[in-house]
């Protein structure tokens, strides 16, 4: 799994899409502000963690989670 922290998550989304060939192509996303937000405008929110972590073997069948807040509004906790 690569470090996305501080893109933005459709960059993210888009490294992940590229890097296993399309074969993970959903990945979740949670605010991390305890708010609840969806992530309409996937551009308009920053990658503070994930799941698989950094450094972690990524495969077909992991599933992926973002950890995310609003950029320029919000910081990472």
């Amino acid at each position: 799994m690569p470090d996305l922290t501080g893109q933005n998550l459709q960059a993210a989304q888009d490294a992940i899409q590229a890097l296993t060939g399309g074969k993970v192509f959903f990945s979740g996303s949670t605010d991390l502000t305890g708010q609840s937000r969806n992530q309409m405008m996937d551009r308009n929110w920053q990658v503070c963690t994930s799941t698989p972590a950094p450094g972690s073997v990524l495969t077909s069948a992991s599933s992926v989670e973002f950890g995310v807040v609003r950029i320029d509004v919000e910081t990472c906790p």
